[in-house]
């Protein structure tokens, strides 16, 4: 029993509290749409790999020359000198001068271009997590979607369930009251009608439930109303897994942000490396000295370069290498973990859309056999052939076998959404 692009606004309205709402038509790709656009998750994402964007121009930055302008102004006592601190030029000149100074790295043998390298790798893996981000949100979107779907689809049967028994219930009546029925088989009937209204207020509660989680999974900070367009069944799960496995370990973006990780962590210990190697610099300054001393010339300007060459530093070079390596290791067998991960969670996806696939007849079989059952009963009940008791659990039967049925429909498109999903599929 698939739920049409009709769905009950007036039973809905009329258990909401707050405000009558119009119900927003919605189609599955639409409220794909709406959530890749509107969802904070994806969004944060999309700021992060912006950020690491940017860090990929910082990293870059050592490559260009690094200048900047200064204004210095000294007055100084008569025959001063500076005869305490760190080694420097004691001699203070009274002046006002300004100048340019530029620094140029001319090598550093390859740290430069390991730390961009992981930087870039970085952005990269960021960029997949985005993709990562869009399908669990997607994920979650359509697990949503088809639940609503079932929950108008028990809602409807169980507005049908109410209304059949409520005609039990009032034929029952009218033969007690001619003496063909006992007070017993009213009982009952009454029974059978209130399990059907609690059914009822249960199908309408979850309904608005499950609206309030499509509304959060859409991005969308209150509870909204839908008019949801039904999707058509999905083809049968394919019979062999070894595709679908290689499938996965190909698409699946955390797999390959993963990956994009193991790189970087393993460029940026190469970088921790190359800090026992030189750094060789370029140097110039030029400028005027518009006010002075006369010991002083009207303007200056040098040129020279430097070399910094590591002796010793407490071995921290040693440390920083060794937690850069650790934590590349760390990241490849993260790597290894996550696919044994991926493999296990295809696996158990395709089994359970084959399982689901399979419910499909044997509901539609049972909704078949408990129609039967329910007719055959209501009509020996009313020739008097038997109680009220075999027409009750005909109706029970009935009304079981069409949520079943629904709800296998249903939880079949959900576990192909979730194969979708552990395939990279769903991006």
């Amino acid at each position: 029993m698939r739920v049409p692009w009709l769905f009950f606004s007036v039973v809905i309205l009329a258990a909401v509290p707050c405000r009558a709402q119009v119900p927003q038509k919605l189609t599955l790709q639409e409220a794909e749409q709406i959530a890749i656009q509107n969802h904070p998750q994806i969004q944060a994402a999309t700021q992060l790999a912006s950020a690491a964007a940017a860090q990929v121009q910082e990293a870059r930055s050592f490559y260009y020359p690094q200048a900047y302008g200064s204004l210095t102004g000294v007055e100084a006592e008569n025959n001063s000198r500076i005869a305490a601190g760190s080694l420097n030029n004691p001699v203070i000149y009274d002046r006002f001068a300004e100048g340019l100074a530029v620094n140029q790295l001319v090598t550093d043998f390859g740290r430069t271009y390991q730390l961009v390298k992981s930087s870039h790798l970085r952005a990269q893996a960021q960029q997949e997590n985005v993709t990562a981000t869009r399908a669990d949100v997607l994920l979650a979107l359509n697990q949503a979607y088809f639940g609503a779907l079932k929950a108008q689809a028990v809602l409807q049967v169980a507005e049908q369930t109410v209304k059949s028994r409520q005609l039990v219930a009032e034929q029952t009546s009218a033969l007690q009251k001619s003496n063909l029925k006992s007070g017993l088989d009213v009982s009952f009937a009454n029974v059978d009608l209130a399990q059907a209204q609690l059914l009822l207020i249960q199908a309408k509660n979850d309904v608005l439930a499950s609206f309030a989680e499509l509304s959060n999974d859409l991005g969308y900070s209150d509870q909204r109303i839908f008019q949801l367009a039904d999707e058509p069944l999905p083809p049968e799960p394919p019979a062999d897994v070894t595709p679908l496995l290689q499938e996965a370990l190909q698409n699946r973006p955390e797999l390959i942000r993963q990956g994009l990780d193991v790189k970087a962590a393993q460029s940026f210990a190469t970088a921790e490396r190359d800090l026992w190697f030189p750094t060789i610099s370029a140097a110039g300054a030029t400028g005027l000295i518009p006010y002075r001393q006369d010991t002083l010339s009207s303007r200056y300007a040098a040129a020279g370069f430097n070399v910094n060459i590591p002796i010793f530093n407490g071995r921290l070079f040693t440390a920083r290498h060794s937690e850069a390596s650790s934590q590349a290791k760390a990241q490849q067998q993260y790597l290894r973990d996550l696919q044994d991960r991926i493999v296990r969670d295809v696996r158990t996806a395709w089994l359970n859309a084959g399982s689901a696939f399979q419910r499909l007849a044997v509901t539609e079989q049972l909704l078949n056999e408990a129609t039967q059952a329910f007719d055959l009963a209501q009509s020996r009940y009313g020739l008097g052939l038997s109680s009220i008791v075999e027409l009750s659990q005909a109706q029970l039967n009935k009304t079981q076998a069409e949520i079943l049925k629904v709800s296998a429909q249903y939880e079949y498109t959900g576990q192909i959404a979730n194969l979708n999903y552990q395939l990279g599929r769903m991006q």
